[in-house]
């Protein structure tokens, strides 16, 4: 079962909590976070993407970058930017998009659940990004930022929470530049804490990564080291634990993750349309912008053109819970046979683009050149991704796409 218990969070004073928050480090790159950070001195990006406060031609990875995060950490806590509550809490941290709302609890996670497969992963990591979330924490003593978690549904939590929200205003309730609302709230009754641990205990056998693998394994990788220096080892320290906000499968919805491509590997449009007939019922959308319908079906924009791909019976197996991923099936069937693209980390010539970007972002990358051909997928399901991470399972890379993404900055959890 999970092992999820209440922290003593550090966080904003209300008043300055929208300038502070920040989207997480990894969906912006350093131009585009001190563009974000500009004229903020409040803001976390200072913190997650402390080189926007050196040099333009730094190395993003080199020392300096991490001691400033370190120095900046410091900075906020003794401008009172960042404060410690007195004792452990859980918190409830919503988010709404489009007029739907999604409750997760945040609370630390074990750290030893990632070892014993009680918290499940469904992608693979690289190990330049674990080494860099590794020394974030390690030189913050903090988990700066949230990671992403999913569980089945528990009727019970459910309750507590929808209870909680109804009695108590939250703490912070904000909508940020880009629409999406964020709402927080701090559990400040020690009953209520105690029963959310224990049904974490009792009643939710798993977690899923749904976003954040890589601070994740960074997390236990700390946890580990700790562990090893410490004589004294109880179990019980804070470096064994971890800030996860765990939302309930059934409020979740994952957005698609589309792929362009940059040339046709000498062939023309004609001559993909023929190579795509043996595996796929072709149909002709016009210049009206189209987007997948349902499992197997595909949108492909190619020479000014907006085509429904479906795939055929056959090319796929039912039982085979990875084989059936669309993203798979696009893979195998059209990148590697008709493309030559054999590996989607590393093979330069396809780019991946959010689905929170529109159709309208391919077509565009397409008839400005940069981009010769993109393909739309159907969106992953929760119960796709849970059922493969139980199978231990593998998705390919770039296959989901959360949003609205958690804000950083909210609550931190320091490791002592």
């Amino acid at each position: 079962m999970a092992k999820v218990k209440p922290f003593k969070g550090l966080r904003p004073p209300k008043e300055i909590v929208k300038e502070l928050a920040s989207l997480p480090y990894d969906v912006m790159n350093s131009e585009e976070a001190a563009k974000m950070a500009e004229g903020k001195p409040k803001s976390l990006l200072h913190i997650t993407r402390a080189e926007i406060d050196l040099p333009k031609e730094i190395d993003v990875h080199s020392d300096l970058v991490y001691e400033k995060a370190k120095e900046n950490f410091n900075k906020f806590r003794e401008n009172g930017w960042l404060v410690q509550d007195s004792e452990a809490h859980f918190y409830i941290y919503a988010q709404t998009m489009k007029g739907i709302t999604q409750y997760g609890i945040v609370g630390g996670a074990f750290t030893g659940d990632y070892y014993n497969g009680i918290i499940k992963k469904h992608e693979l990591t690289r190990p330049d990004k674990e080494q860099d979330r590794t020394r974030i924490i390690r030189i913050t003593n903090a988990n700066v930022e949230p990671v992403f978690f999913s569980y089945r549904a528990v009727p019970e939590i459910d309750r507590i929470v929808e209870k909680w929200i109804k009695e108590n205003n939250p703490d912070y309730d904000f909508v940020a530049d880009d629409g999406f609302g964020h709402h927080f709230w701090t559990i400040t009754d020690a009953g209520i804490n105690k029963k959310i641990e224990e049904l974490f205990d009792t009643k939710v056998p798993y977690t899923y990564v749904a976003d954040g693998h890589h601070r994740t394994a960074a997390a236990a990788i700390i946890g580990n080291e700790r562990k090893a220096a410490n004589p004294n080892h109880s179990g019980n320290e804070e470096y064994n634990y971890f800030m996860a906000v765990h939302f309930p499968d059934n409020q979740l919805n994952i957005i698609d993750y589309n792929r362009t491509i940059k040339d046709l590997n000498g062939h023309t449009p004609a001559e993909i349309i023929d190579l795509l007939l043996e595996n796929f019922e072709i149909e002709d959308m016009g210049k009206e912008i189209y987007k997948p319908q349902k499992l197997h079906n595909f949108s492909m924009y190619l020479d000014g053109i907006w085509y429904s791909l479906t795939a055929k019976e056959g090319i796929f197996d039912d039982n085979d819970p990875i084989g059936i991923l669309d993203v798979n099936i696009l893979s195998n069937k059209v990148f590697d046979t008709i493309f030559g693209i054999k590996d989607l980390r590393t093979d330069k010539r396809i780019d991946f683009v959010g689905g929170i970007r529109g159709l309208g972002e391919l077509q565009k990358k397409v008839d400005n050149g940069s981009m010769a051909v993109a393909f739309a997928l159907y969106p992953v399901s929760m119960n796709q991704l849970i059922n493969i991470a139980d199978t231990g399972n593998i998705m390919p890379p770039k296959t989901t796409w959360f949003e609205p993404k958690l804000r950083s900055g909210l609550v931190i959890k320091m490791l002592d």
